[in-house]
């Protein structure tokens, strides 16, 4: 059984040193892996490996490295056998799935997870909101600005952290009235870690602060060379446009902060039918398709979710 030890923080750059090779899926950020759900981690013939418990879901993300994989993928899958659990492999792209196919041919049955693929768009875009396209996104930060017309864009610092503290904590409490039955849990839970200790995770953010009330906040983390990843975002429901408004105001930092910088991925939409819609109106550069298998013989022979 491969020995899986809890994400330890203190070894960020050696984490870092393989999940470089992860390229821009969100599922490879570091503060993704410290923030959500369970993550064990092991370096297994000179690859990084996760074992991934969040959401009622077990699996092995893809792993990482260089050299012969097949060793390690083989390992995956004694590990899942002795423990008495299917064996899935999460973030796989189209070469990955070609891979697993060629090393295992006819061994696992591939699906295509359309609610984890990352929405990645021009920094540009986002920052500039140009064009017609935009018509609607621009409208929204006008009738912003309008009603808050001494709002400012503040970095994230320990001097207005309990602030965005605070307005977390209410806008929480406020769903969990509004909707009991909602799922928002898992988020709480990651978004809590975060604010935590924004700064232990090297996350950067940014707050609109009017007077010394939040009415929304982003946070983020350096995903490659020239890729963002958005990981939080909230606004006060009743600060009409301000997400556009933040949306914004975060892709012009970055950009003005990292001019190598040419993307934002802000993840994906979990299958939310208001989520999709959202991202998919600020017009993606393109969508990081994602796949993960499962090997036959843990099949049905149906095409299932993960367990």
């Amino acid at each position: 059984m491969i020995d899986f030890k809890k994400l330890d923080v203190s070894r960020r750059e050696e984490y870092q040193s393989y999940l470089r090779f992860g390229g821009r899926m969100c599922e490879y950020s570091f503060v993704n892996l410290a923030l959500w759900g369970q993550q064990r981690a092991a370096v297994v013939d000179g690859f990084l490996t996760i074992f991934s418990q969040a959401n009622r879901r077990t699996l092995y993300l893809y792993p990482l490295g260089q050299g012969e994989i097949k060793p390690v993928l083989d390992a995956i899958i004694a590990d899942a056998r002795q423990r008495g659990i299917s064996c899935c492999i999460a973030n796989l792209d189209a070469d990955r799935c070609a891979l697993l196919e060629k090393l295992y041919p006819g061994k696992f049955r591939f699906h295509r997870d359309r609610d984890s693929f990352d929405y990645v768009y021009n920094i540009d875009d986002l920052a500039d909101l140009k064009g017609r396209k935009f018509q609607r996104k621009r409208n929204l930060l006008h009738r912003f600005e309008d009603a808050y017309p001494h709002c400012q864009a503040e970095t994230i610092t320990p001097g207005n952290l309990p602030a965005v503290q605070d307005m977390v904590y209410q806008w929480y409490r406020k769903k969990h009235l509004d909707n009991p039955m909602g799922d928002f849990h898992l988020e709480e839970v990651a978004m809590m870690r975060a604010l935590k200790d924004p700064a232990a995770l090297e996350l950067e953010g940014l707050a609109l602060m009017d007077g010394g009330e939040v009415l929304a906040f982003t946070f983020g983390s350096r995903l490659t060379e020239d890729t963002f990843d958005i990981h939080f975002e909230k606004a006060k429901d009743s600060a009409y446009g301000a997400y556009p408004a933040i949306n914004r105001a975060f892709a012009s930092y970055l950009r003005d902060k990292y001019p190598q910088l040419r993307y934002l991925n802000r993840e994906d939409d979990l299958g939310l039918e208001g989520l999709r819609d959202a991202k998919l109106s600020y017009y993606p550069a393109f969508l990081l398709e994602k796949y993960w298998a499962q090997l036959e013989e843990d099949t049905d022979g149906t095409e299932t979710p993960l367990p």
